[in-house]
């Protein structure tokens, strides 16, 4: 039987992709913000109604350059549940995580633990919008301001996702957005950052050219993190579709609902009423059920069925950082990320194919 992997890109027609870059042997316009790294930044700004984005070749490439532009020292508050990328982030730029615990029910930074780790060295928090459930921003605004410190938001997973019609790249001081094929949206690999600050987008555009401006000048110190014209043009060619994919993700997360929803042992995501989701992942915590996490994950495997460990383990945990730095105790994440697991979730997902993985897990 043909596996089935937990997650699967989404592809435009072949053809369309096609006449997407065929002007490209033409113009021979391959790279370094050509008409088409332009045009997508222009459609990704209206659709995510944000003020400025910028493209970079990466998501994690993004996030290492936020951190840079804002100038930040000392200590980041952030949480330990969560990809590599974040916290490999912070560390890059010489800087120390400080790990705030999470929340039981969206699994998103714990805001009444953030003030309690904030020391003279503190200069930013970069909170995560996991799965798609969105941080409570109003409060650690308040934080931010009562405080002077800088928001960086990880929303790898939040792309298009919008709360009382505000779309979540307006919150903080930058939002870093994950376009690797894996996501919601991509551009077979890429990144972007919103932000409202009119400053930082020539800021932003030195940097991912090894801090150039112009042909001849380099005042500051930049790398490379640019997104090619090929990269731009899948994205150009997946936004016109993003709208139909999200819908069928939306049918695919309300199937597995409809399975496994109320049984005992077994706790689902809560969608909060005010906020448009992307359907980007479907996590399910194993927290007093009849078999462990590991154990659905290894009879699902058996079945050729392979869901994920996803946050596993914390980044807290990663042996880079052993002696590196104090690690603080994060209970609750540390309870959930040996208890997670996401479910095999995409647009083409076949529903008799998630009736199938649900009957697995409660046989």
């Amino acid at each position: 039987m043909k596996p089935i992997q937990v997650v699967q890109p989404s592809m435009p027609p072949y053809e369309e992709f096609c006449e997407e870059i065929k002007d490209m042997w033409e113009t021979r316009w391959l790279t370094h913000t050509g008409p088409k790294h332009q045009k997508l930044e222009k459609e990704l700004s209206d659709y995510l109604r944000v003020k400025h984005i910028s493209l970079f070749a990466n998501g994690h490439l993004a996030l290492e350059l936020a951190l840079n532009a804002l100038k930040l020292s000392g200590e980041v508050i952030t949480t330990p549940f969560t990809f590599a990328s974040t916290t490999q982030a912070i560390v890059r730029n010489g800087l120390t995580p400080i790990f705030c615990d999470i929340n039981k029910d969206d699994y998103t930074i714990d805001v009444h633990k953030i003030e309690s780790l904030i020391t003279e060295k503190t200069s930013a928090i970069l909170p995560v919008h996991v799965y798609g459930s969105v941080c409570d921003y109003k409060a650690i605004e308040a934080i931010a301001k009562k405080y002077n410190l800088r928001v960086i938001y990880d929303a790898a997973h939040a792309f298009g996702v919008e709360v009382d019609g505000i779309g979540v790249g307006n919150f903080g001081d930058i939002s870093m957005f994950s376009f690797h094929s894996t996501k919601v949206f991509h551009t077979f690999e890429g990144g972007g950052l919103t932000f409202a600050n009119d400053t930082l987008y020539s800021l932003l555009a030195k940097l991912r050219q090894f801090g150039m401006e112009g042909k001849e000048r380099v005042p500051i110190v930049g790398t490379n993190a640019k997104m090619t014209e090929a990269h731009a043009a899948m994205g150009l060619c997946n936004l016109k579709h993003i709208d139909e994919e999200i819908i069928k993700r939306k049918k695919v997360f309300e199937r597995y609902l409809r399975n496994l929803q109320g049984i005992k042992g077994i706790k689902t995501i809560h969608l909060k009423k005010n906020i448009k989701h992307n359907y980007a992942y479907f996590p399910v915590v194993f927290d007093g059920y009849m078999y462990s996490r590991d154990e659905i994950a290894d009879r699902l495997a058996k079945e050729n069925i392979f869901a994920r460990k996803y946050f596993y383990p914390l980044t807290s945990a990663f042996e880079a950082y052993q002696d590196r730095f104090a690690i603080q105790e994060t209970p609750v994440a540390k309870q959930i990320s040996e208890s997670v697991l996401t479910l095999p979730m995409y647009a083409d997902l076949p529903l008799e194919d998630v009736d199938r993985i649900c009957k697995i897990i409660l046989n």
